[in-house]
This record gives C-alpha cells, structure tokens and sequence, in this order.
C-alpha cells in the first residue's frame, strides 16, 4: 500500500509540475513562431536585395558596351545591340522569376507571362541563345522547373496557328 501511495503522490508532483511549466512551454512555442517568422521576413527582404543588385548589374552592361563584354556569355557571336536586348530579356524573365519565388504571382501568371514573352521575336532568340545555360541548372531548381515549362510552350507556340497565341499551352496549375 505504501509503495501505491508513493506511486500516486509522485505521480501527482509530476503533474502539477507539468502543469507549472505549461504557460512556460506555451511562451517558448510562441517565441519560436515569431523567429520562424523574423527569418522569413528577412530572407524575403534579402532576396529583394538581391534582385535589386541583379538590376543595377544588368542596367550598367546595357548602358556600356565594354561592361557588356564581361556579361558575354555567347563567345563574341552575338553583336552589341543584341547583346545588350539579350540582358534586357534575362531582366524581365528573372523579375518575373523572382516574383513567382516570392509568392508575389502563381505558377499560372508566371506562365501567362512567358507565354506573352514567347510573342516577342528578341525574346525568342534570347531564349534559345540561352538553352546551354539553363541546361547547367540544378533539375529540381524552381528555376529549372520553370525554365523546362517556359520550353515545352515555346514548342507549343510554334506548332500551334499564330494567331491565336493566348489560348496555346495548358497552364501548370499549382
């Protein structure tokens, strides 16, 4: 009988004790949401950054030819102008890029958005200029994945009748 005795007043402490430290396990979980939250924050703040400084690069290479050597990715085939068209493309496409890896549009605008691109003939060229680039992408990078959906429609559009270009290619859904 002793040993039940003992057997429930320990068990009662450890209940009341666990009863003490609720509020305290409550506050630590609410503390741990609030940094899970801050670290998001901050790395969507980081990535913005981040696009900001992509701009200002691209913006000083179209604006000066000799910095646009640095970014010539197409061993000289490509001529100046061109070239300086081609970072204005890798511009839009990364922005909306961006967008898509901050939430800011869905899988489905983000495809509304290269389809509406793929019109543009620079676009285009920019596009396949770029295929080996994208080819050293990591295959389960959104930009891969993007980048192979942003594909398959431009083969889309151009099997497809021109004229009707907004209704060609099945967006991805989420």
């Amino acid at each position: 009988m002793a040993v039940a005795s003992a057997g429930v007043g320990l068990a009662a402490g450890a209940a009341v004790s666990l009863a003490a430290q609720r509020p305290t396990l409550s506050a630590l979980r609410t503390r741990v949401e609030l940094l899970e939250q801050a670290a998001q924050t901050q790395h969507q703040t980081n990535f913005a950054y981040q696009q900001r400084q992509h701009w200002e690069l691209l913006s000083k290479a179209m604006d000066d030819p000799d910095l646009a050597e640095v970014l010539d990715a197409y061993n000289g085939t490509v001529p100046p102008r061109k070239q300086r068209q081609f970072l204005f493309a890798n511009a839009l496409y990364t922005n909306a890029l961006c967008y898509y890896r901050m939430g800011n549009i869905t899988r489905d605008e983000f495809f509304g958005f290269a389809r509406s691109m793929l019109q543009n003939p620079v676009f285009r060229e920019y596009w396949y200029a770029t295929r080996p680039h994208r080819a050293t992408l990591i295959d389960t990078s959104d930009e891969a994945k993007l980048g192979r959906m942003v594909d398959d429609l431009l083969a889309q559009l151009e099997e497809a009748d021109g004229d009707e270009w907004w209704v060609v290619g099945e967006p991805p859904g989420e």
